[in-house]
């Protein structure tokens, strides 16, 4: 039984068809699912109210939600007095929950509803989402065995019970005077394959067929074998994989689609037990008519499903599931290996998408631009336009629309992230540092698709992207998510991004180039495949402090002209560099060299275990305030320096190193000085907070190292603090010093960097020079 909206809400206002609360029903609330203090209840198709009333009378806070407006009316109308409740003219099945509270509630309620929910086991993976750590749902419904013919479709039988119940780790069912009242917590994540058994030989060549609704859900059915499966089965003798998808689609489903919107993107093959099994992957990009069950002796029922919540679908049939991951890669993650064949056909671009992620999708707009992250319109009109949630399929709406969420999309064996989309502000601000104009062609080393896509549509209607990665996974990936979901204009080439893009070079050079991992040195390559003026933009470690740093190239010297705090995943490239690192103290603390050569740690055990000298050096910050450029200043003017990492995994009692990446540290003579903060009051906000910088050092020369680390800070906090970055330019390895401009000067393997620092006595004239580190050894 389907109702319409309109159907409902007269059905409602009319004050038929509501069975009353029952007694034994308020026993098992009251029994199993009292209120906490503070505790929040959602009563979806809330009806005429009479349970979210009763709800709040147990203490909790109630969001009473129906699709009916007329049953909203009488709720309100006959609950006038209650306290306690909110009433919301929603549908949880398909409206865009944005009035829903954010931080989730302790109880979500389904009475006498769930039955006439179409899309029954999305909406109830969707509902759990949102419940609170410890919370519960709880399914209220008649089943068939205790319900006349004429109503079992607003009953659900034992089957369809099981289904409900499946995915959580607490499932208690008790009986409401014919009831089945069902309490459910702890919803499990993960899937499982699940085979049919040996298949017979004739059946080993099928079809699957991947179909989506208008909000990009992807249609599967539950079978009576107790599995998930999209539509699809065998070829008959002579039919193509196309015709054979739409056929099946048709006779399982009662959907149609032509020969045309069918789309073959690639055919899988595996062996089933002694059986190979070959099944092609085909897309469905249109069709037509309305979902039925034409035959429920293999299907009980056929649902949309968001990509992200696949990974927690329960049992879904192998080959189904392959064929997932081969339109959606990644959304289904450690399925065993098969063999893909790509189908040589450009595959086709695919819309859809909930309301929901138009509104997040501006949302995380509105705080980008906000942030001054992204001034131009063109940005602005990207982050607006592209689909952020539909390069990151396996991640929630809330999470890919997350403006200053990183989310990671592959790890290696080890659990270590090595793949990932950037935080979208950091994105936008790196992009607006190329300066790109419409009909750009842009290098992008480290893929992803996302990005490429953003800068696609700002270099839009010609420009074009040319992305780079060295891992064949994540290139398959970006070529797949860019064919549903992009312009077309992006090319993924896999590749060594190190080496730029040989092959795709534009006449000129590219309008602009970026790299989206850290990097500790600059490539010849980006440098020589860049057009004269045009700007590179990269995460460059500079003593292991990572800044998004926009670099114009003058010929063969690049020069700095904006600099942004950040960080990347590191190089996993041929210029990929191990940073070297000396233990101390039995493993408690580590010194890092991640520029120039290891210095010597001699003594320096021996010291740790002496008395600790401290000096204050009166220069105060409130709470929160950025000392970056600090960090710069001292690693590139100071000679010794280093990181100091406490291990925090332990109660370290030698060091009070401020959190963060490690101390800014020097070493000589067997003896150690580390800078950090101390804490001189306490505020209400952080701003009220005030910190001093001080230095720490141990060892006979601990109080002359202490005294260089302290002049460095009082001398940024005169001549620095307020005066931003650096001048700093990036020249070929092999130039001389005589022709480096004055400056400090950190060598590494491939490229001279050079500082000129806002009253520096290196940059007073052109003899004045001093080299902070060099090449390892």
């Amino acid at each position: 039984m389907r109702y319409t909206r309109v159907e409902w809400s007269e059905h409602s206002a009319e004050g038929r068809g509501f069975r009353p609360l029952g007694d034994k029903e308020k026993a098992l609330f009251v029994e199993h699912v009292p209120a906490p203090e503070g505790g929040r209840a959602l009563d979806a198709y809330c009806g005429a109210g009479e349970l979210a009333v009763f709800l709040a009378s147990l203490g909790y806070a109630v969001d009473g939600a129906d699709f009916a407006e007329g049953a909203l009316v009488r709720a309100c109308s006959k609950h006038a007095d209650a306290d306690g409740v909110r009433w919301l003219w929603l549908d949880v099945e398909h409206d865009d929950p944005v009035e829903l509270h954010e931080d989730g509630y302790d109880l979500i309620t389904m009475r006498l509803s769930v039955a006439f929910l179409r899309d029954r086991a999305r909406t109830v993976r969707a509902l759990s989402a949102r419940l609170r750590p410890g919370g519960a749902l709880v399914i209220i419904t008649p089943l068939v065995a205790s319900t006349p013919k004429e109503r079992r479709d607003t009953a659900l039988d034992e089957d369809e019970i099981g289904l409900l119940t499946e995915g959580w780790e607490q499932a208690e069912r008790r009986d409401a005077d014919g009831l089945a009242f069902l309490v459910l917590r702890e919803p499990q994540q993960g899937f499982t394959t699940v085979e049919k058994g040996r298949p017979e030989p004739q059946a080993v060549l099928g079809a699957c067929a991947v179909v989506t609704d208008a909000a990009g859900r992807v249609l599967l059915g539950r079978s009576t074998r107790g599995m998930w499966e999209l539509p699809g089965g065998r070829l008959e003798t002579g039919e193509s994989a196309e015709a054979a998808s739409v056929r099946e689609l048709a006779e399982e489903t009662g959907l149609k689609a032509s020969l045309d919107d069918a789309h073959l993107l690639t055919i899988l093959h595996d062996d089933r037990v002694d059986v190979r099994r070959i099944s092609a992957v085909v897309r469905i990009t249109a069709w037509t008519g309305d979902l039925a069950l034409p035959e429920p002796h293999r299907f009980t029922r056929w649902e949309w499903h968001d990509p992200h919540t696949l990974a927690s679908l329960g049992p879904v049939f192998a080959p189904s599931a392959q064929a997932l991951e081969a339109v959606w890669p990644g959304v289904l993650p450690d399925l065993p290996p098969v063999h893909s064949y790509p189908h040589a056909t450009t595959p086709p671009t695919v819309d859809g998408e909930p309301e929901e992620a138009v509104r997040l999708r501006n949302q995380m707009a509105d705080t980008v631009i906000a942030g001054g992250w992204a001034p131009s319109t063109r940005v602005q009109q990207a982050l607006r336009a592209v689909p952020r949630h539909r390069f990151i399929p396996e991640s929630p709406l809330p999470a890919a629309y997350d403006h200053d969420l990183p989310i990671v999309t592959r790890r290696d064996e080890t659990g270590r992230a090595v793949s990932s989309i950037s935080a979208a502000w950091l994105q936008a601000d790196m992009i607006e540092k190329l300066r790109l104009d419409p009909g750009a062609v842009v290098f992008e080393a480290g893929s992803g698709g996302y990005n490429a896509e953003l800068m696609a549509a700002v270099t839009a209607p010609a420009g074009r992207v040319i992305t780079v990665d060295l891992d064949p996974h994540v290139i398959h990936r970006t070529r797949r998510l860019c064919a549903e979901a992009g312009s077309g204009r992006v090319t993924a080439v896999l590749g060594d991004g190190s080496l730029g893009a040989p092959g795709h070079v534009p006449a000129g050079g590219f309008d602009g180039s970026v790299i989206t991992h850290n990097v500790w040195d600059v490539a010849p390559a980006w440098r020589e495949q860049l057009a004269e003026g045009r700007y590179l933009v990269l995460p460059l470690e500079i003593h292991g402090y990572t800044r998004a740093i926009a670099l114009q190239r003058k010929g063969d010297v690049l020069h700095a002209r904006d600099w942004t705090y950040c960080g990347f995943l590191r190089d996993r490239g041929g210029a990929a560099r191990t940073t070297p690192k000396v233990p101390l103290a039995e493993g408690l603390l580590r010194l890092r060299f991640h520029d120039g050569p290891v210095l010597d740690a001699t003594g320096l055990d021996e010291a740790l275990r002496g008395e600790r000298h401290e000096v204050a050096t009166g220069v105060v910050l409130p709470g929160g305030y950025s000392y970056a450029t600090l960090q710069l200043y001292a690693a590139t003017t100071l000679t010794g320096f280093c990181r100091l990492t406490p291990d925090r995994s332990a109660d370290n009692p030698l060091v009070a190193a401020p959190p963060g990446q490690g101390a800014a540290a020097l070493i000589g003579e067997g003896s150690l000085a580390y800078l950090t903060l101390v804490n001189l009051r306490h505020g209400e906000t952080p701003t009220e907070s005030r910190w001093e910088f001080c230095v720490h050092a141990y060892g006979p020369a601990g109080p002359i190292l202490a005294e260089r680390m302290a002049t460095c800070v009082r001398d940024w906090d005169q001549h620095v603090r307020h005066s931003g970055y650096p001048q700093m330019t990036v020249h070929p390895a092999n130039m001389p010093d005589h022709e480096l401009p004055a400056g400090q000067v950190l060598t590494k393997h491939t490229s001279r960097l050079v500082f000129r620092w806002p009253g520096s006595a290196e940059c007073a004239g052109p003899e004045a020079r001093t080299e902070t580190g060099g090449a390892d050894e």
